[in-house]
């Protein structure tokens, strides 16, 4: 019996330690990417005659929303068949060289996560905003795994805490700030229902207009350590979820909604990801 009870033990405490060392990789994972690897052969481009062209990249070392990148893909397109764009579809890092970057309007970081890029593309990438590109970012594109300090502070301006686990996913009123700027809100809604994984970052974005926010305390923001709750740290109940930036003579557009699928078939989501298409390749 003793023996019986002893083999019981054993195999509990290695299925726990099994579990610990299952957990610890999968944060490592979110919060750092892994395995990471960098594609550096520039890819051959067919990008349309006189069309603005748009780079949606989508590669990811860290959490993978694979649902939310396989939806957003044939709405991007049917967009830029409405515009008469141009979209360039990669998870490869090869066409962040300074040559191909100058034949788009756009970079969209769509859901990508993890280190995705060599220390040299990360740099093509600064320069081409700088010098008046333009870059997206969606959702899990302000995580805290891409461990970039020029990307932080130029598309966040904040840096990402966590997203509330009890509930993950919750509704929230989406309001349009007032005082945003008048050519980007013009088509977009007053207010509408979203259903997201509200993301929470540490303070508000620094030197950023805001475009949509929800009231934070509206939510439940209890997040990565189940023992803390309530922990909203710098968001409060102005709780921007979409904004956009300066940088050089560039400029950055993020939304940390866009989690699932159930998000873009949202119109007035998906609404938001075209006017703000149209509003960053502008002059």
């Amino acid at each position: 019996m003793k023996k019986v009870l002893k083999i019981i033990a054993w195999t509990v405490f290695g299925l726990v330690i099994s579990l610990f060392a299952l957990l610890a990789l999968f944060m490592y994972k979110v919060q750092n990417g892994f395995p990471v690897s960098y594609e550096t052969e520039k890819p051959n481009l067919s990008l349309g005659a006189n069309q603005p062209a748009i780079l949606l990249f989508s590669k990811t070392t860290g959490f993978r929303h694979g649902e939310s990148i396989d939806a957003s893909k044939p709405i991007i397109q049917a967009m830029a068949k409405k515009n008469a764009w141009t979209v360039f579809e990669t998870e490869e890092g090869g066409v962040f060289n300074e040559e191909q970057l100058a034949k788009f309007k756009l970079v969209i970081f769509n859901n990508s996560t993890g280190r995705v890029l060599n220390d040299e593309q990360q740099a093509a990438l600064e320069k081409y905003v700088e010098n008046g590109g333009s870059l997206m970012g969606i959702h899990g594109a302000g995580d805290n795994s891409h461990h970039w300090d020029w990307y932080v502070a130029n598309l966040l301006g904040t840096i990402f805490s966590h997203h509330p686990l009890n509930p993950q996913f919750q509704k929230a009123q989406v309001q349009l700030e007032l005082s945003a700027d008048s050519s980007l809100k013009a088509s977009l809604p007053a207010a509408w229902q979203g259903n997201d994984e509200w993301y929470v970052f540490f303070n508000q974005p620094k030197d950023a207009q805001v475009v949509y926010y929800i009231d934070g305390e509206k939510i439940l923001p209890s997040g990565n350590m189940l023992w803390m709750k309530d922990k909203n740290f710098g968001m409060g109940k102005y709780h921007p979820v979409t904004w956009h930036k300066r940088a050089g003579k560039g400029k950055t557009f993020y939304t940390s909604m866009g989690h699932s699928q159930e998000v873009w078939a949202n119109p007035a989501f998906s609404q938001l990801i075209e006017q703000g298409i149209r509003w960053s390749i502008s002059k």
